[in-house]
């Protein structure tokens, strides 16, 4: 397996450029996601890292080799896309054994990897079945077959569980991320949905419009969010945001918002005018002498939880607490925040300010 690293790398399609200037390292080992929505760069990176696609300009190393403008064939990387890409007219053996085939390794070898292969999916007893009636499930474990049996370098993976109903997906999300933990191969996974990242991701780098906005772990990520973007994106529901005209300080550790002012972590940074003060709706409580004042206007019955939805001068408000707390529509409640965990953005740039806190986030 390798490390892989990523240096200023830019991709350009005419005058449209499709990831711009992005730089981060793929540890050997790791699960490694690329986050974001639709058209932010994420596949048009995993492409490049591929040998798919060619950089415009910036390097890409891959176990310390610049491989930037090597072909797919010359990097050793197996790819797994959403649609599976299988041979229809092959059963399940022939498709992943047809890697070792085209490469010429002996009969006696082929069938060794296709048994050990098999037995770690869990598929010995499809093995001489077409795979055109198979579930979309075992589809996709015929897909994966047919990558680790080269025992490749790394692999890339292509959102290969879009195509699934929520059921296999989360089944065989538990199922990638199991079985990529007993072979310790670094894998590269781009996914537009955050809770996969989150549960099966060892480091997470969130893209928009082909800027890398952060990376690291799925918990500082979500802890930190180093953008407006990342905090809005990241979450369900998502941050919260309290916008206000105001000065935040160097050293302070409370916000003047107005109408009342609000305990945040020790703030490294300085900035004045528009700011956002952002908070996780599990982090928001009801406290009746609270100086931030909200009228409930709905709640959603979660089971264990409630999302109670507020409006407050500064802006909407969810709140995540226990179903047995009352919250009635059309009422005034004092809102409550744990100063530990805010964070403090700059209205215009969509940063968020350096603070105790969040000072070993990785921007961008």
């Amino acid at each position: 397996m390798a490390e892989i690293v990523i240096r200023n790398l830019r991709k350009e399609f005419g005058a449209f450029t499709a990831v711009k200037g992005s730089s981060f390292t793929i540890r050997d080992g790791e699960f490694f996601m690329l986050l974001g929505p639709s058209g932010c760069g994420k596949t048009t990176t995993l492409r490049m890292i591929a040998g798919l696609e060619l950089p415009t300009s910036g390097q890409i190393l891959i176990d310390g080799e610049d491989v930037s403008q090597r072909p797919a064939s010359q990097r050793d990387i197996a790819m797994v896309f959403q649609m599976f890409a299988l041979y229809p007219h092959l059963n399940v053996r022939k498709n992943i054994s047809y890697p070792l085939v085209s490469q010429g390794v002996p009969r006696a070898q082929i069938a060794a990897k296709v048994a050990e292969v098999a037995r770690i999916l869990g598929i010995e007893s499809i093995l001489d079945k077409p795979v055109g009636g198979l579930s979309g499930g075992d589809r996709q474990r015929v897909a994966l077959g047919r990558a680790i049996v080269r025992n490749p370098k790394a692999f890339m993976m292509d959102e290969p569980l879009g195509a699934l109903d929520a059921e296999f997906r989360e089944r065989m999300a538990e199922e990638l991320r199991a079985l990529h933990d007993r072979m310790g191969a670094t894998t590269v996974y781009v996914t537009h949905d955050q809770l996969e990242a989150m549960q099966m991701g060892d480091k997470i780098v969130v893209m928009n419009h082909g800027v890398v906005e952060q990376f690291g772990t799925p918990q500082d990520i979500y802890d930190h969010p180093a953008t407006l973007f990342v905090a809005d994106f990241i979450g369900s529901p998502a941050m919260n945001f309290l916008r206000f005209d105001g000065v935040a300080e160097a050293g302070a550790t409370r916000l003047d918002l107005g109408s009342f002012a609000a305990a945040v972590p020790e703030l490294q940074e300085s900035a004045r005018g528009a700011l956002v003060l952002g908070v996780r709706p599990e982090h928001v409580s009801f406290r009746d002498d609270a100086a931030c004042r909200g009228r409930v206007e709905a709640a959603e019955y979660l089971g264990t939880t409630q999302i109670v939805t507020l409006s407050t001068a500064h802006g909407p408000v969810k709140a995540r607490i226990p179903s047995g707390q009352v919250a009635r529509p059309g009422e005034t409640v004092g809102l409550d925040f744990d100063a530990r965990t805010l964070s403090v953005f700059d209205g215009g740039s969509g940063r968020a300010l350096r603070t105790a806190a969040n000072a070993g986030v990785h921007h961008g």
